[in-house]
């Protein structure tokens, strides 16, 4: 075990020293000097004068130079700005330490996720009772699956499009690599409104199901039984699921379909301001919804052995869901739908008895 562990830390070493300028580097441009000498010339003039433009935390943080050097129209008001302070600022933070703590993060997550599970192993896997118990709905699956598949295309073309100048036009070559671009570029302009009403719809199909209860208190104590191995009481959601509905699911989805759409649709009035402000968010929330994305699959299939056939099924097995989500389970022995009520009493229960007392058994009916 330990001659393992000591592989895999070497392995992990290793990966992180050959990644790890990739991500730093990011794209070309990363030291964010000015790219023209017209520009370097006019920020100097700027420079010397003795009140500065307004900067990036200003809306306002835009020069107007009016000459030949006319950009046209971009926004309903800045159709005569041709240097922007707040745009070098964003391409120097952008290009330079966003991706960089981004790339990072990317690279070094999944091996911890690798190395988690290597030292501590999956949940512990029950006996199986051969008996199955429905745990989602057609509908359910078909939401979740049409939401995972927009976000992994848009995952993956937004990686792409940010680090594929470093990481891969260089082995690709120029022509190669524009093709990939290009392609990716309108898979995710036209994926991501998708994805915003997947997420919408989504939100209102599993809302009823993961509303906070005490027992997940509970279950945030003993860390879900990752480490320890143990099976705390859950009922339909544990705790865990419930904060990747609404960390995940609800908060970052909120960010990424909010600023998305204000990146994708520039065509109402937005200023370069509000642009590199939603970018910037957009990266953020990417990165971070990316990383909770890989340890929900880490849970949803390796971590927890029985749990992808839920969602690929749409049933689990009867020891499974005692073991994983016993309040749920027993729940679903009587009856009682996820979030909802208990059934009502039955019609031969006496209406008056005291709640203490058992009802009364239902008299044999005469004999047909």
């Amino acid at each position: 075990m330990r001659a393992n562990l000591s592989v895999l830390r070497a392995m992990l070493a290793l990966l992180v020293a050959l990644m790890l300028p990739s991500a730093f580097a990011a794209v070309p441009n990363n030291r964010a000097q000015p790219a023209y000498a017209e520009e370097q010339t006019m920020l100097q003039v700027e420079a010397d004068t003795q009140r500065g433009a307004p900067g990036l935390t200003s809306s306002q943080s835009g020069h107007v130079h009016m000459d030949r050097h006319y950009l046209g129209q971009y926004g309903d008001s800045e159709g005569n700005v041709i240097v922007q302070r707040g745009g070098n600022t964003w391409r120097h933070l952008r290009n330079g330490p966003m991706a960089s703590i981004a790339g990072t993060l990317l690279i070094v997550v999944p091996l911890l996720i690798v190395l988690f599970y290597n030292t501590v192993g999956p949940a512990r896997e029950e006996p199986r009772s051969g008996r199955k118990l429905q745990r989602f709905s057609r509908w359910d699956m078909q939401v979740h699956w049409a939401t995972a598949i927009s976000f992994i295309a848009l995952a993956i073309s937004g990686l792409v499009l940010t680090f594929g100048k470093k990481i891969m036009l260089p082995w690709m070559g120029h022509d190669a690599y524009s093709w990939v671009a290009y392609i990716l570029k309108y898979v995710h302009n036209f994926i991501g409104p998708l994805f915003v009403l997947c997420s919408v719809v989504m939100f209102f199909t599993f809302l009823r199901r993961n509303f906070l209860q005490r027992v997940d208190w509970q279950w945030v104590k003993e860390g879900g039984g990752l480490v320890s191995h143990k099976h705390p009481p859950a009922g339909y959601f544990n705790a865990g699921e419930k904060a990747w509905f609404w960390l995940g699911v609800t908060v970052l989805g909120l960010v990424m379909s909010i600023t998305g759409l204000v990146l994708n649709f520039v065509n109402f009035g937005q200023t370069r301001y509000v642009l590199q402000v939603a970018n910037y968010l957009h990266i953020i929330g990417a990165t971070f919804y990316i990383i909770a994305a890989m340890g929900h699959i880490y849970i949803g299939t390796w971590g927890t052995p029985g749990a992808y056939e839920a969602m690929r099924h749409g049933t689990v097995d009867e020891a499974w869901a005692k073991a994983h989500h016993s309040l749920w389970y027993e729940q679903a022995k009587q009856g009682i739908a996820p979030g909802g009520a208990p059934p009502p009493t039955p019609p031969s229960a006496a209406p008056n008895s005291p709640p203490s007392s058992p009802p009364p058994s239902p008299r044999p009916g005469p004999a047909h």
